[in-house]
């Protein structure tokens, strides 16, 4: 079987959730069949890369998407089933579906009427990504989705779609790679930045977006415990609006406490694995996360995680075992807020808690979410949908 990827992120460009699991669920699948990776940006070997058609430049950003998805669509012609990721290639699994009669398999990351932010950052371009999704998961031989709270959401989103149709296909962790190191010496991030390693850390790893609540971190952070440190790595802000209202809001915090740092360039997996495996708290206070592949990072360090309630995060954070979580409540966001210091501060006041939270993180991390095991599930359904 021969498998046609479809994806915008491919390493070395990888920027979130949907780029860590093809890359993971690449490396799996070629043991198991052909795989051909069809990506978006620079060249890079291993990959086929479709580029937006030159005459475009300076269009909005949704016009060169979709030229270069055409680009992705001629490349597929000896695929027996293609695979989208996410809504930036979503139009080329159709075409190619269409085109030459395969089946095209989508995997859900997020869903675009659910982030209605986006139209700060693409204009009417949103309106085309909408209108680009709908069109591909109504259309598509499966859907994957990548926790039940999503595949609820994509069925309530998309209610014309076959239920049959929509699987559960979790992300995943390696946990190889992610692990509890060590505290560094010589090269050490945290020693770079000035954290005081007596003093507890919470960390939080994102973009900086409305859908991953990095305000609502920074707001809370006024009540955390006065010897809590915050290290915040945000970065590639969606828009300048929202780059410039974070920006404001850290250096309020600043303003008012110690042990306030904020990394906003990429940080390699090495040094993001030393934030996770120091921290005392990791925080992730999503307002949409259909899973959240940052979570299991943490967990996998060994590190507890406070997190809001929402999307897929309740079936990675176990609440009371491998952290606690809050509810989010988009009418009372002050109130959110004010208790996800509270659980912040319950943690750091209760260190044997946090530790045992953390290494049952580990362990669910261990048992529940191989990539390998993701793999084959990936490839059942592909076999199914393939004639």
């Amino acid at each position: 079987m021969r498998v046609a990827m479809m994806t915008r992120e491919y390493p070395p460009e990888v920027y979130g959730g949907a780029g860590v699991h093809v890359t993971e669920l690449v490396a799996q699948l070629r043991r198991l069949c052909d795989v051909d990776v069809h990506c978006m940006g620079a060249e890079r070997p291993g990959a086929f890369v479709a580029h937006p058609d030159p005459a475009l430049k300076g269009a909005n950003p949704a016009l060169s998407t979709l030229s270069a998805d055409l680009t992705m669509v001629n490349g597929a012609g000896q695929a027996d089933v293609v695979h989208s990721h996410t809504w930036y290639a979503g139009l080329a699994g159709h075409l190619a579906a269409l085109l030459y009669g395969v089946p095209h398999v989508l995997t859900a990351h997020s869903l675009e009427p659910m982030r209605p932010w986006k139209a700060e950052q693409l204009g009417g371009g949103y309106r085309i990504s909408s209108w680009v999704e709908r069109t591909a998961v109504e259309a598509a031989d499966a859907v994957i989705a990548v926790s039940a709270g999503m595949r609820a959401d994509v069925l309530r989103t998309y209610p014309a779609l076959n239920p049959a149709r929509v699987h559960v296909v979790r992300n995943g962790i390696d946990t190889d790679v992610w692990y509890p190191a060590e505290p560094q010496t010589g090269e050490s991030v945290l020693a770079e930045l000035g954290v005081d390693p007596n003093r507890p850390i919470v960390a939080f790893v994102g973009r900086i977006t409305r859908q991953k609540g990095v305000a609502h971190l920074v707001a809370a952070a006024h009540g955390f415990a006065p010897e809590v440190q915050l290290v915040l790595c945000a970065g590639a802000p969606d828009t300048p609006e929202i780059a410039a209202e974070v920006t404001a809001a850290v250096q309020e915090l600043a303003r008012a406490r110690t042990g306030v740092f904020w990394v906003r360039e990429m940080l390699p997996i090495g040094k993001i694995r030393e934030i996770l495996s120091a921290a005392t708290v990791f925080v992730c206070p999503s307002v949409y996360e259909p899973l959240g592949i940052v979570n299991l990072e943490a967990m996998a360090c060994s590190t507890p995680v406070v997190a809001s309630d929402v999307g897929g995060i309740p079936e990675v954070v176990a609440d009371h075992q491998t952290g606690l979580l809050v509810h989010y409540d988009a009418k009372d966001t002050a109130f959110f807020e004010t208790r996800l210091a509270d659980a912040v501060n319950s943690l750091v006041a209760e260190p044997a808690k946090a530790r045992e939270y953390g290494q049952a993180g580990r362990q669910r991390c261990i048992e529940e979410f191989s990539w390998a095991h993701i793999a084959e599930q990936t490839l059942q359904i592909y076999q199914d949908v393939c004639p």
